[in-house]
């Protein structure tokens, strides 16, 4: 690993540790090293960005692989107002208000390593995603922690995904797959399986942690 690199993630375990473990970390800069290995056109976004510690590492690695496409813009959503309340498909783990940020956070974040803060979109996901959303996105991480957000970015991102792109869901907890698998938030996998219905495509990402992840790849073809 690049030492900078290295010095970043050790600082974002130890600073961001609510929000990134290792096996985040992990996941998501081996998912760009293919996506930078195989040349995939498209933007890359995250949805639900809290105070930027994600983004800081995705540019990041994408910089140490050398991926400097100017067109590779990083995207940002957030309703910088915290957790709206949660629905009935949800659970009471976290509370209105909660995972209050602002974009000047997410800028901070970037500033201390020297990194250009990413493209920021403040506001609830349905009144940012329908007409703020890159029209072709390589890599998307979703954080929605709740179902109506996690559906609502489902319902806008996975259309406008480039053929093999990759979208991370962040809590989605399979315990059938994955009994490690933390399940604070039910939400999301509930949403997911709302969208996809079944067999679901989403595939579950298993860390030498309690790591709730699922994965979609958007088919080459669907002819």
């Amino acid at each position: 690993m690049d030492p900078t690199l290295k010095d970043l993630r050790e600082w974002l375990l130890r600073e961001h540790s609510g929000t990134v473990c290792a096996d985040r970390l992990r996941v998501v800069a081996d998912e760009l090293a293919d996506l930078t290995a195989c040349g995939l056109p498209g933007a890359v976004v995250e949805l639900g960005c809290y105070r930027g510690a994600m983004a800081l590492w995705i540019r990041s690695v994408l910089d140490s692989l050398g991926d400097r496409d100017r067109d590779r813009e990083i995207h940002v959503y957030d309703s910088f107002q915290g957790m709206p309340a949660p629905g009935a498909e949800d659970s009471d783990h976290l509370a209105t208000g909660e995972l209050r940020s602002s974009p000047d956070d997410v800028r901070a974040t970037h500033t201390t390593w020297g990194r250009p803060a990413p493209v920021i979109h403040a506001g609830w996901f349905d009144e940012t995603l329908p007409n703020e959303l890159p029209e072709e996105i390589a890599f998307a991480y979703l954080d929605g922690d709740f179902y109506g957000s996690t559906f609502t970015g489902l319902k806008h991102c996975v259309t406008r995904l480039a053929p093999t792109g990759v979208l991370l869901v962040d809590d989605y907890a399979d315990t059938a797959v994955n009994p490690r698998a933390w399940d604070g938030l039910p939400g999301v996998k509930r949403a997911c399986d709302a969208y996809f219905g079944a067999p679901s495509p989403v595939t579950v990402v298993v860390g030498e942690g309690d790591l709730a992840f699922g994965r979609y790849e958007k088919p080459e073809s669907l002819g």
